[in-house]
């Protein structure tokens, strides 16, 4: 690829946050393809800070500025959920490339408003799913589609949300409240069921029980105690289309056994994914263990995932998996493909937390779409 995509990012912080600690070391390491052109935040002021601690050459008085200057091809909406909708509407009305962390906005209604608007505007609009891009899920995709574990019969996954404990930090105090629309199911949950769709197709039907078992929860910082208005434990009952029945369920917190471990089952063979980090355990930014074992065999052995050019070069677990969104992003840009996972696909996946939002309000089972 001989054309560089200049990228413009909104919520970039000098102290911490996503945009900061995985997208700048996700672009910066494709180099041969992006490179940083500008930065907006909530003021000039800190966007002038921003870019004078990680070097990048302009600073925007605002997303207005931004997303209307010739010099920005792309914008990276790094933000807090809540302000998906405004910075991204503004993107694509101006005709930019956007790529938008997941989730795509807050609720149903948003992402499919924001894919409407995507297709009018006729630009490349892709959603951070990154455990889609994972090199170990990639891995997993090809064993199951090679025929390797049979018909599939089953599957679970049980998994983490570290920020849903018993404290958390001040910058991640706002997910506290489900109204704003991140959640352990709509993040965590929403990054495991894209991997789980990615590999064994779509959910068809759900039964949840969405439970918050802790009052509280006290801010790192300060050691103030605020309310937990959120739900800190998902357990979810599927029928994927296929037919196969899946399991999932997740736990806030570090609990101090199993963090993160997905089985999938099938006539010929099983497979084991778990974390490699266990201070992460979570799919779309550990690195993953990938174990498979066939009838008649005892036990598992671990499959080699095959180097990467996506990933293998970026030096942290945060940024490698969005390093690979990012490449996918250009390939698409450049060869007018449809690889990186798009705002279509993000509404399908909101489609699927929707559903278990309602299977919980109801206690009933409801199809998804």
């Amino acid at each position: 690829m001989k054309k560089r995509f200049r990228v413009g990012i909104v919520g970039v912080s000098t102290e911490r946050g996503w945009g900061t600690t995985a997208h700048i070391p996700a672009l910066r390491a494709l180099s041969d393809v992006f490179e940083i052109a500008g930065v907006a935040n909530t003021s000039l002021a800190s966007a002038k800070a921003a870019a004078a601690a990680f070097g990048i050459p302009r600073a925007f008085e605002n997303v207005a500025e931004l997303v209307a200057s010739p010099d920005i091809d792309v914008v990276a909406v790094t933000v807090k959920v809540p302000y998906h909708r405004e910075v991204v509407t503004a993107a694509l009305e101006a005709g930019k490339h956007v790529y938008c962390e997941w989730p795509l906005g807050n609720g149903l209604a948003e992402a499919i408003e924001l894919a409407e608007l995507a297709k009018r505007s006729k630009v490349r609009a892709v959603v951070g799913t990154q455990a889609t891009a994972s090199p170990e899920v990639e891995l997993v995709r090809k064993i199951v589609a090679d025929g390797y574990l049979g018909d599939v019969l089953s599957s679970t996954y049980l998994g983490s949300g570290p920020t849903w404990s018993d404290e958390v930090t001040r910058g991640d105090s706002y997910v506290m409240d489900s109204r704003t629309g991140a959640t352990m199911l709509s993040i965590i949950g929403g990054h495991a069921l894209a991997a789980i769709q990615s590999v064994l197709g779509p959910v068809d039907e759900v039964g949840s029980v969405l439970s918050q078992r802790r009052k509280t929860v006290r801010i790192v910082e300060t050691g103030e105690t605020i309310p937990m208005q959120t739900h800190d434990h998902v357990m979810v009952n599927a029928v994927l289309k296929s037919g196969a029945p899946l399991s999932l369920e997740l736990r806030g917190g570090l609990p101090r056994g199993t963090r993160l471990l997905w089985e999938i089952n099938g006539t010929l063979g099983d497979l084991r994914i778990t974390a490699t980090n266990d201070q992460v355990p979570v799919i779309n930014i550990s690195p993953l263990r990938v174990e498979a074992g066939r009838r008649g065999e005892q036990g598992y052995r671990e499959v080699e995932v095959a180097k990467s050019h996506h990933v293998d070069f970026v030096d942290t677990d945060l940024a490698r998996n969005v390093a690979a969104i990012y490449r996918q992003m250009a390939e698409d840009l450049v060869q007018g493909t449809s690889i990186a996972p798009d705002f279509d696909d993000a509404v399908a996946l909101h489609k699927v937390i929707d559903a278990i939002e309602r299977s919980d309000r109801t206690r009933k089972r409801v199809r998804v779409d």
